[in-house]
């Protein structure tokens, strides 16, 4: 024991130099900076192998910046012999091994991992502080305040609340333009013979194709290819990514955010959201960098309001209800959803065109964006009334970008309404027509998207009508579900029990069967 210096653990979620709370002051002469690589984090749901070797790839490299900046570092790979696999208990053997007189880390992202590190506090042999994570644009604190008095949460109250805050997108008192959304004009089906632009991806560097070797042999089995990996996983990498998507893409990313085309995993999409997630990326300098664009005319005001929209509005709005609600937001079920998840998630083996596109997609990418994830899978686990348990793990285990602080919110409050209107006041539910008037999957799909109940119809024309039917105690008092409850109650006793069989015999042949 040659000092009684601090231990700085840093996370997978932490890959921030020189932003990292826990590392604020450091003293390169005393302390020590933990990382470690356990199977408790890599496996407590079946992650994409492509999300495995992109926090992988970051914490080694981010290790290496430190190294060579002469900050002693501690790193614990998966293979070694002495890891504990979990991270308060690699904590505990480096408090042990290097002699630290406290811990020091920045709160984690995660209730479940929250709780863990409280738990290892009370109980450790040294003082442990855990600061709070300063790399979003509302605190935990400011997202209390403004929420206390509200009767009901909605992100475009916050939004309007936040862009005022931070000045972003604004003239003085008044939103730009005059007006603070422009989501009515960001809803464009892609025209026929459109071409999205050029993508520059990053090749994966030395330290990120060790990271995917080493994921290939020690998960061999598990989901996703490892081939296509295109992941930034340093501030650099992240940095040409943001400007590429700044440069070619942006100017285009408002009129055609929500369209979706077979094949077509990106579009106008910035792909950004697993270097911010990650730490790489500081979320109000990509809003105000994507703001420049529009003050210096080369990207026009609806794209750039609807990108910042998605990062001042949505993700700091699901962050702040996560943390105010937690825990018991996980354990909610307002429509009573008990199904289990279809295997055509994790294999995509399904007639159904659209489903079968993003579930490849995703298996190829460890991304969809955020239309495919709603409209399509999210929508149609709601439908068939999969467990929010098991839609959630699902979203958590696929996505690159997925941490529970933003995917908990996101499928209990959007895709399947299961938070009851905490998050947002209708369910996303919608029948094939959205599908076919919003992309040209229908137009490769063997099921017909006019017919209703027949063996050729759409699964989800007769799944929405009985979602509706079902849950009318729940939802029919739902203004925004006014026109159709409507079209419902103009339905037969006939009908509406035709549409009731169609249903269930679509929810047993796809494998969603009662738990």
């Amino acid at each position: 024991m040659t000092h009684a210096g601090t231990l700085r653990p840093v996370l997978g979620d932490q890959i921030s130099d020189g932003r990292l709370p826990s590392l604020s002051d450091l003293d390169p002469a005393r302390d020590v900076v933990l990382f470690a690589e356990v199977r408790e984090e890599a496996s407590y749901v079946p992650h994409h192998r492509q999300k495995i070797a992109l926090v992988f790839a970051g914490m080694r490299g981010f290790a290496e910046r430190l190294q060579k900046a002469g900050i002693p570092v501690r790193y614990v790979r998966l293979d070694d012999p002495a890891n504990t696999h979990t991270l308060t208990g690699e904590i505990a053997r480096a408090v042990a091994a290097e002699g630290c007189g406290r811990v020091v880390l920045t709160e984690p992202g995660e209730w479940r991992l929250k709780e863990a590190f409280e738990v290892f506090a009370g109980d450790a042999p040294v003082p442990v502080q855990i600061r709070e994570d300063d790399r979003f644009i509302c605190s935990h604190r400011a997202f209390r305040d403004w929420a206390k008095d509200k009767q009901s949460l909605r992100m475009e109250n916050f939004y309007r609340h936040i862009r005022r805050r931070t000045g972003l997108l604004m003239d003085g008192d008044a939103p730009t333009g005059g007006r603070w959304n422009f989501d009515v004009e960001n809803r464009k089906r892609l025209p026929k013979g459109a071409q999205a632009p050029a993508r520059r991806f990053i090749g994966p560097n030395a330290i990120a194709r060790q990271a995917l070797d080493d994921v290939a042999r020690w998960f061999p089995d598990g989901f996703g290819a490892l081939d296509t990996f295109s992941y930034a996983t340093t501030p650099q990498e992240a940095e040409r990514l943001l400007a590429a998507f700044l440069d070619d893409i942006l100017p285009g990313f408002g009129d055609y955010q929500d369209a979706m085309a077979k094949g077509e995993p990106w579009l106008w999409h910035s792909v950004l959201s697993a270097s911010i997630n990650l730490g790489l990326l500081d979320p109000l300098d990509v809003c105000q960098r994507a703001e420049a664009r529009y003050r210096a005319g080369t990207a026009p005001l609806n794209a750039v309001e609807g990108f910042i929209r998605q990062i001042l509005g949505w993700r700091e709005f699901v962050r702040g209800v996560y943390w105010l609600r937690m825990p018991d937001y996980k354990d909610r079920n307002a429509l009573n959803a008990n199904r289990r998840l279809p295997w055509f998630y994790w294999s995509g083996e399904t007639d159904m065109a659209c489903i079968r596109d993003v579930v490849q997609i995703t298996n190829n990418n460890a991304y969809a964006h955020h239309i495919q994830r709603l409209m399509v899978t999210g929508n149609f686990a709601m439908l068939l009334g999969v467990h929010p348990d098991a839609i959630n793990e699902w979203y958590m285990a696929v996505y690159a970008d997925a941490y529970e602080w933003v995917e908990l919110p996101n499928t209990h409050g959007m895709a399947t309404f299961a938070d009851g209107g905490i998050v947002g006041s209708k369910p996303y539910a919608a029948a094939g027509a959205y599908i076919n008037r919003m992309s040209d999957y229908c137009g490769h799909c063997r099921y017909d998207v006019k017919q209703r109940i027949g063996d050729d119809a759409c699964p989800f024309n007769a799944l929405y009508w009985d979602l509706l039917d079902r849950n009318r105690k729940t939802l029919g008092s739902n203004i925004r579900l006014a026109m159709p409850y409507k079209s419902l109650g103009r339905m037969s006793d006939a009908d509406r029990k035709a549409i009731r069989e169609r249903a269930e015999r679509w929810r047993i042949a796809f494998g969603a069967l009662p738990l």
